[in-house]
């Protein structure tokens, strides 16, 4: 949520700022300011009812001590009272439409930010690894599942609806695999608390990371809004600290969790929904960080790269985009995305958003840390995939696939997964 203060006394800087985005949430900001206005007076008004009925009752008290007739301004005490109730209630009402102005108009991009339209704006900032060169025909991941039998969609379909994917056999164990390996790196060598959090979270807890109230639609939410699958870690995780004020000594936190991930937005048709590049539940570890401002650009670096440690330990060829003013999301003031090369698809597929929301996030759900200095501020807030499944799994097993039928598992992940390579199912060991 933007800070009320900044768009009071700089409005032509947000209103710039959003204008780089598109569309037209640069002109909303002259409705809040409105509303500001109107609450500002009621409040000034509200402290002056309350002045004079202060006033008053010092008289009443001062009467009845010298035995005099106070019924006139024990009377003027009582329609004081009527009115400071009244604008109690209106200041309320402009209190709450205020905040929910603010709750649906997006970050500011950061400065340095790419100004663009769409994710065509996107400049590539590096990339890493070669595509690999294949002997023979390459085979997407939707062949190799079937014939290493690695996911049955059909059954998933059965179970759920359309959407959704069954992981079996050694498809299965890849999946689990990958997101034990990925636990233990971000853990072990980047020095990530990892927490086991429910999957279920308050409604609360998703406007706070921003998910509500914009994007309800692509939710799954029950029990009349009040309660939400997950749709990522990020939820959870930066959540854990809501309403609280940390110690600076504490920051930066650093947090990871694997959880599935549910989002009812499943994509247009076309080549982009086959097999598992794009499905209502997946698996995720996610990464997040809560770091003192002056600090949070340094930790974004390092918490993009702490991501693309995973792509490289995998043997991956992968690029990292810098997003667009256009196309960084709603909360983002910058955003690097990952793209793993998916050779079956002959593209790249995103595995990873690491970005930082600055202060937006913790406004939202009221998380402050005690500076140095004793004031109260609001820490910057970070996430990032560490990384998502399944399309890691898709691009894996296209960049690995031999000319045999079989897969070859990278050395760093043969330890989790327990064998070398995965061998067509008629073949595979019991």
């Amino acid at each position: 949520m933007l800070d009320i203060r900044l768009v009071r006394e700089q409005p032509d800087f947000v209103k710039s700022r959003l204008a780089t985005r598109g569309g037209d949430e640069q002109l909303k900001i002259d409705e809040v300011l409105a509303v500001d206005t109107e609450r500002r007076k009621l409040e000034t008004a509200l402290q002056q009812f309350n002045a004079d009925r202060k006033r008053l009752s010092k008289e009443i008290g001062g009467a009845r001590s010298r035995n005099e007739n106070s019924a006139e301004v024990e009377e003027q005490v009582r329609r004081i009272g009527d009115g400071i109730a009244e604008l109690v209630r209106q200041t309320a009402v402009a209190e709450e439409r205020q905040r929910d102005l603010l709750l649906n108009i997006p970050n500011l991009p950061h400065a340095g930010a790419p100004v663009g339209k769409t994710a065509k704006d996107n400049p590539v900032v590096r990339t890493w690894g070669e595509k690999p060169s294949f002997a023979g025909p390459i085979l997407d991941h939707v062949a190799l599942g079937a014939k290493l039998q690695l996911f049955d969609a059909e059954r998933a379909t059965k179970l759920s609806g359309s959407g959704f994917i069954c992981f079996t056999g050694a498809g299965a164990r890849l999946e689990r695999a990958l997101i034990q390996f990925m636990l233990d790196l971000h853990t072990r060598e980047h020095g990530y608390l990892e927490v086991s959090p429910p999957f279920l979270v308050r409604r609360d807890c998703m406007i706070g990371t921003t998910q509500l109230p914009k994007f309800e639609e692509d939710m799954y939410g029950f029990e009349g809004g009040a309660m939400f699958l997950a749709p990522t870690a990020e939820v959870p995780l930066t959540n854990l600290h809501r309403e609280e004020i940390l110690p600076a000594s504490e920051l930066p936190k650093k947090y990871v969790a694997y959880t599935p991930c549910f989002r009812r937005e499943a994509g247009s048709a076309g080549r982009e929904t086959r097999g598992i590049i794009r499905v209502h539940h997946f698996d995720k570890v996610e990464l997040v960080k809560i770091t003192a401002p002056e600090t949070s650009y340094a930790e974004h670096d390092a918490l993009t790269a702490d991501a693309e440690r995973v792509l490289q330990s995998l043997g991956l060829h992968y690029r990292v985009i810098e997003l667009c003013t256009g196309d960084v999301g709603f909360g983002s003031a910058k955003t690097y995305d990952l793209e793993v090369w998916s050779p079956g698809q002959n593209a790249y597929l995103e595995v990873s958003s690491c970005s930082n929301f600055e202060d937006f996030q913790a406004r939202r759900m009221n998380l402050r840390f005690k500076d140095v200095e004793g004031k109260n501020r609001f820490p910057h807030t970070l996430n990032g995939s560490g990384t998502a499944l399944p399309r890691l799994f898709a691009a894996l097993v296209e960049t690995y696939q031999q000319p045999d039928g079989s897969v070859v598992i990278p050395e760093m992940l043969q330890p989790y997964f327990a064998a070398d390579r995965i061998l067509p199912f008629k073949s595979s060991p019991k």
